[in-house]
């Protein structure tokens, strides 16, 4: 099983599902995706003292230009590697969504199951256009993604703490949840909210989906979600499984245990998820 994690996160973000899925008798991986943990970089205002807010929130991103397909290759790589050649189960977290879509897009033949975490699916729309709405992001980005070339966070800032860690671990225990944001990344490149992903019925249509709404969630709220599985739906060969979680945004935090047999269901085949 192959793990992806959203917008500003890492590999790091599943340790607590995989001793779940291990004792189900079930390995996975967790990928770092382009831009993002040990193949991302930090904007040298992060850590420049004196600090400067306006030098933040003007200087480019390092990993400015990284897109979509490139992300989307790069994660194929690491599916094909893992799983030797042989199709997996994927699990696609928040802004990972993008990545994943575009990657079974590319490979559908390594994806024996895509599952959704709460996560965006851009094919009728990118990210941003489906975001305009709701807000949620806006409040805790600090430069404009024009100009610096990504969705750019400030983790650190005392005044952005409370915001972040309501929109991503509203119902994660305070200690894991403080620990969560300081290991966050500054920048996602700014492509993977403004890109939309072109799919066919025939390769991305044809791979089993399922996904996994986050009933409390602030981040992507649920009646987003919900439209979104009607997206994937318009998409496919097969009708979405769905399986809705009483959880936040980080259901991989706050309920690990609950999640990884959410998980081990679709490693079966998810003949039992409905809507």
């Amino acid at each position: 099983m192959i793990l992806v994690h959203g917008a500003w996160h890492g590999s790091w973000c599943w340790a607590s599902v995989t001793p779940h899925l291990a004792a189900r008798g079930i390995p996975s991986v967790g990928v770092n995706l382009a831009g993002h943990g040990l193949n991302g970089r930090p904007p040298f205002a992060r850590s420049a003292r004196p600090f400067d807010p306006a030098a933040l929130a003007t200087e480019l991103s390092p990993v400015a230009g990284v897109s979509v397909r490139d992300a989307a290759e790069a994660l194929v790589d690491r599916i094909r590697l893992a799983g030797n050649g042989e199709p997996c189960v994927v699990v696609a977290h928040s802004l990972g969504g993008v990545i994943a879509t575009a990657a079974a897009e590319l490979a559908p033949e390594l994806f024996a199951h895509l599952v959704y975490l709460s996560a965006y699916v851009p094919v009728a729309a990118s990210v941003a256009e489906l975001a305009a709405s709701y807000h949620s992001f806006d409040r805790v980005l600090v430069a404009d993604p024009a100009v610096v070339g990504a969705l750019r966070l400030d983790p650190v800032n005392p005044a952005l703490r409370d915001e972040i860690r309501e929109l991503f671990y509203g119902d994660v225990d305070v200690s894991a949840a403080e620990a969560a944001i300081a290991l966050l990344s500054n920048d996602a490149p700014a492509q993977f909210a403004a890109e939309k992903v072109t799919v066919t019925r025939e390769r991305f249509g044809a791979v089993p989906h399922s996904y996994i709404v986050c009933a409390k969630d602030n981040a992507i709220p649920e009646v987003l979600q919900r439209r979104l599985v009607r997206v994937i739906d318009a998409a496919s060969v097969a009708a979405t499984g769905v399986v809705t979680l009483d959880s936040s945004h980080s259901a991989f935090l706050s309920r690990p245990a609950e999640l990884a047999g959410v998980l081990a269901e679709a490693e079966r085949g998810g003949g039992s998820w409905s809507r």
